[in-house]
């Protein structure tokens, strides 16, 4: 039986707060039953178990990190000086939204 019902979808979308339409919520349950039948397929490869879970692509993938200096930073003044409009230590940025 799959997981992927009219309910369960209806459900997590009023838990995301996202109307879904009829339309939408049964690709979205026909997008689960996909992925639940390839998850299947998988689960049921011969010998899939033994695998051990890869954590990066490449085999030889090797990191270091830097080591952590202080360094100066730029003197607040400095920056403001390259601002059209600011009080005190707030920028003053033109509205872009609605």
């Amino acid at each position: 039986m799959s997981k992927f019902t009219k309910e369960v979808v209806d459900d997590l979308a009023a838990k995301l707060l996202i109307g879904l339409s009829p339309e939408e919520n049964e690709l979205v349950v026909r997008e689960g039953d996909i992925i639940e039948e390839n998850m299947e397929l998988i689960a049921n490869i011969p010998g899939i178990a033994e695998i051990e879970p890869m954590t990066h692509a490449l085999d030889d993938f090797v990191f270091s990190l830097r080591e952590d200096v202080k360094e100066e930073s730029v003197p607040i003044e400095d920056l403001l000086k390259n601002c059209d409009d600011y009080e005190d230590r707030e920028i003053e940025v033109p509205k872009v939204v609605g």
